[in-house]
């Protein structure tokens, strides 16, 4: 194998392999060294819910599930497997516990901890809301890199729950990686963690900020009761860098495919194993890199990405923006350092629900149903959501509405059913909708469609706000993932923000190209070199797609605009109201 396969000559180069671990399906890709897609795969994971608010899954599944993926994408490829470089994983911030004796998988099903598969918490298990609310209350300055406050959703919490739940000796086996780091130690047996999953932890700070320089701070973790990590080293989180542990950026490579590895994949032992990523920030490598401007200069760097706001919208949505400043942003995760430049920090926001919040939204309207039948007769390959703006463009001609924002001017939703993660940091937030009425019909459904991506429009302005204010400079909007397949979302968003949204060609891959892209990046150092920057990388392997304008109708606008001011007077009402009827039944 060629030592430094992707620098060499274009016509030599060779290919890599992108894996990415979602909620609830797995995915790999194989690239060419220009970034083109030769081929895709995807297969369901298993997940199982104890109760409403646990989510538990296995690597074993999980990894049955990559296995399939990477051996369908390549016999789809026909590709010679010789040629194949490198490979890069990225996955979910979910918590995966292994013991540290046997390297086994634990179980985190309690109150037994029997059922050995199921040995990851899902990021979306809700199970450690008290142990959030201690967390907090310390006030330590690591709450300052999260936005202030940890989230429900963070892993810490969930060890700390597990602490608080199993058995003590049981405990005290336990090793705790994040799933992209389980994936990596299962694909090369390397310990070597990224800085990406291990910043996710949230208790990770980087080296000489905060006055620290080995990672976990001491203090914060003996007042949450988590002070064993400490004695020895905090080995059970990935030790200390460069004493009993390693930490690497994005893409660095960290090791090569295991013989067993190798052949679980279908590939050839000794590939290079790209650093990983949180799932979101590979959706930030396939989606910001793409050339819109033919005059960019060549020369900038890493510079040319700052200011450009990825969001990665799927299930749920989360906002990535990098930043050569720290800057503090109250609500927003972060700033983290390191994770995929250097020396660079990230910012990241999210709604914890925006695609499943529409699908929620849609399915407890009374005419959904009504919606699926009508769908079935047309015998049209057209989805719900391009049945539903074909729906509101006919009802604004038939009533010479200006806009489909007029059809809504007098509905007002604010949904965060599940909590909001930015720039709120407030899992107590619910949903409020003022204008309901009495109608049942396919058109009271598809305004309540509309409220829903209106919501998900003003709530993203609402972020970047908050972003600016704190002193960010987001200067364009980069989205991907499957609500880019929604030209009436995309349309709200560009003109509720003011500004153009693009979107990379492969808008809905965006994720699994960027794990690939983290495998040539490994494979470009070969064993003794140099790695290409991944910058570099990002800007030859990506590929521009489509540009969605601000709408030019300034009646639309103005509406927007006035929607938004309401958007931020239900968000104070709500607060009032919960605060009032606290204060006066005397609890929380």
């Amino acid at each position: 194998m060629t030592e430094r396969g992707f620098l060499l000559p274009a016509g030599k180069r060779g290919l890599a392999v992108g894996v990415d671990v979602g909620t609830g399906s797995a995915r790999a890709c194989v690239v060419n060294q220009n970034g083109d897609i030769i081929a895709v795969a995807s297969k369901d994971i298993r997940t199982w819910r104890p109760s409403i608010k646990l989510y538990e899954q296995s690597t074993s599944d999980i990894w049955r599930s990559i296995s399939f993926c990477v051996k369908q994408a390549l016999q789809e490829s026909g590709i010679d497997l010789g040629t194949v470089r490198g490979i890069g994983f990225c996955a979910t911030c979910s918590l995966a516990v292994f013991s540290q004796e046997t390297d086994q998988p634990i179980s985190v099903n309690g109150p037994n901890f029997d059922k050995v598969d199921q040995n990851v918490i899902l990021w979306l298990d809700h199970r450690p809301v008290v142990e959030t609310d201690k967390i907090n209350k310390t006030g330590d300055e690591v709450l300052k890199y999260v936005g202030g406050k940890m989230s429900v959703e963070m892993e810490i919490p969930k060890i700390l729950w597990l602490k608080n739940h199993m058995p003590p000796e049981l405990f005290n086996q336990c090793k705790f990686y994040d799933l992209v780091d389980a994936l990596t130690h299962m694909a090369t047996g390397s310990e070597t963690r990224s800085y990406c999953s291990t910043v996710c932890k949230q208790g990770y700070l980087p080296d000489g900020v905060e006055g620290n320089h080995q990672g976990w701070k001491d203090d914060f973790f003996e007042a949450i009761g988590l002070g064993c990590f400490k004695a020895d080293g905090y080995s059970g989180l990935g030790g200390i860098n460069g004493k009993n542990g390693t930490f690497a950026s994005a893409g660095d490579r960290i090791g090569t495919l295991s013989e067993s590895a190798a052949n679980d994949l279908g590939l050839p032992a000794g590939i290079p194993v790209g650093s990983g990523v949180i799932d979101a920030y590979a959706g930030w490598i396939g989606t910001v890199g793409a050339d819109y401007n033919s005059d960019r200069d060549s020369c900038a760097g890493i510079s040319q990405a700052l200011g450009r706001l990825a969001l990665v919208a799927g299930t749920s949505t989360c906002h990535l923006l990098l930043s050569k400043d720290l800057v503090f942003v109250d609500g927003v995760w972060g700033p983290y350092r390191d994770v995929l430049i250097p020396g660079i920090w990230m910012a990241e926001a999210g709604q914890s629900a925006t695609g499943k919040l529409l699908e929620h939204m849609l399915e407890v309207h009374p005419a959904y149903n009504d919606m699926l039948a009508a769908i079935e007769r047309d015998e049209s390959p057209r989805g719900k959501y391009d049945w539903l703006n074909d729906r509101l463009g006919e009802m604004a001609r038939s009533s010479n509405s200006p806009s489909i924002a007029y059809l809504g001017r007098h509905l007002h939703f604010y949904g965060d059913l599940f909590g909001n993660r930015s720039p709120l940091a407030d899992p107590n937030m619910t949903g409020t909708m003022v204008g309901i009425t009495s109608d049942r019909s396919m058109d009271s459904l598809a305004l309540t469609y509309y409220s829903v991506l209106e919501f998900i429009a003003l709530q993203t302005r609402h972020i970047i706000e908050a972003m600016k204010k704190a002193g960010l400079s987001v200067l364009a909007l980069y989205i991907s993932g499957s609500q880019c397949q929604n030209p009436l979302l995309m349309s709200l968003i560009a003109t509720s923000c003011g500004m153009s949204v693009m979107i990379p060609q492969y808008e809905s891959a965006a994720v699994v190209h960027g794990a690939a892209m983290l495998g040539a990046m490994a494979a470009s150092g070969g064993r003794y070199g140099q790695a290409e920057d991944l910058w570099d990388i990002m800007r030859r392997m990506s590929k521009p797609g489509t540009v969605v304008p601000p709408s030019d109708n300034k009646r639309e606008k103005k509406l927007l605009d006035v929607k938004y001011m309401i958007f931020l007077e239900q968000v104070q009402t709500q607060m009032r109201y919960r605060r009032e009827v606290n204060e006066a039944v005397g609890g929380v």
